[in-house]
């Protein structure tokens, strides 16, 4: 799906002004960081939706896909045949639920029709079967019962607290699994830690990050629960943000919930690994024992090879 969405992205931002190309991205990052709560939409017009898609698809891509391939490997013999992208703007989060799984069929919800069109055009050689609605995303919004999987990918941030509660309750009340994505900010960890709790209280079970359906062991304010996905830009997507180097980290924090029996890891490696001289130090987030450093050293075998090779968002056992 990489190339795939790399070539629908191609010449998007042809015949765009750069200086109007600019002015939506910057407008765009305040909404993206989640520091202006609207109940109108946040793509407004054809131009908003090609700076939009140009700045933020590929980095959404990556992290909602991160997010989903940490679900999908706590639950290997499971598959959605529905799927519902609330909030789904040009479609990044059905994008990336394609790279994770064949054969199920997405419906993107959004209130832009800007970006629905856009998003139905860039998906009409690759994910021609994807349904693209117009959809008030807040109080009033619902999701057809029994549907498998629903996403929600740096939305809530958008949102008034009231929509954002009516947005995750819709979720939890229709979906037999549920992945939230916001940017990986303090604010976007409080956002999630928010809905994990509205999450738990439904009745569903937390499958990833985190190895419990417990309280967070985190304190807020001291430290948030993020992670981060390599992004291989390409010249549009440096062009867009103004950027020389080939890749960047995009930080996110996530949830992924079901009704259903499902094993989440033993631990959660929530921080980058630190390699030292014949030893690595994990930071964990564990089932029993909440968050812990723990060493592993060349005397521990294969455990200290795997410690090697783990990396900041693996699971750890």
């Amino acid at each position: 799906m990489h190339e795939e969405l790399r070539a629908a992205l191609a010449g998007l931002l042809d015949g765009l002004p750069p200086k109007q190309a600019a002015q939506a991205v910057e407008r765009l990052i305040a909404n993206y960081r989640g520091r202006t709560p609207t109940d109108a939409p946040v793509l407004r017009d054809r131009a908003d939706v090609a700076a939009y898609a140009a700045y933020r698809m590929p980095a959404t891509f990556e992290a909602v896909r991160a997010a989903l391939a940490a679900f999908a490997a706590r639950v290997p013999d499971w598959s959605p045949a529905t799927h519902v992208d609330i909030g789904g703007g040009t479609g990044a989060a059905t994008w990336a639920t394609a790279a994770t799984w064949e054969g199920h069929r997405s419906t993107v919800l959004d209130w832009a029709q800007p970006a629905l069109d856009l998003g139905r055009e860039l998906a009409a050689k690759t994910l021609p079967d994807t349904e693209w609605r117009r959809q008030t995303i807040g109080e009033g919004l619902t999701v057809p019962a029994g549907t498998d999987l629903v996403t929600v990918s740096y939305v809530l941030g958008e949102l008034r607290p009231e929509d954002r509660r009516a947005v995750v309750a819709a979720a939890a009340t229709a979906a037999e699994a549920v992945v939230l994505i916001e940017p990986g900010t303090p604010e976007g960890y409080l956002r999630i830690r928010e809905a994990r709790t509205q999450l738990t209280e439904a009745g569903l079970r937390i499958v990833a990050p985190c190895p419990h359906s417990d309280t967070c062991p985190i304190v807020p304010g001291q430290d948030w629960c993020h992670f981060a996905a390599r992004v291989n830009r390409s010249s549009l997507h440096r062009q867009v943000k103004g950027g020389s180097l080939p890749y960047e980290d995009e930080k996110f924090s996530y949830v992924a919930a079901t009704t259903f029996d499902a094993t989440p890891a033993p631990a959660r490696i929530v921080r980058k690994p630190q390699l030292r001289k014949g030893q690595v130090l994990l930071d964990l987030c564990t089932t029993g024992d909440g968050l812990q450093r723990t060493t592993v050293t060349k005397r521990h075998g294969t455990h200290y090879r795997e410690a090697r090779d783990a990396s900041w968002g693996d699971d750890w056992s």
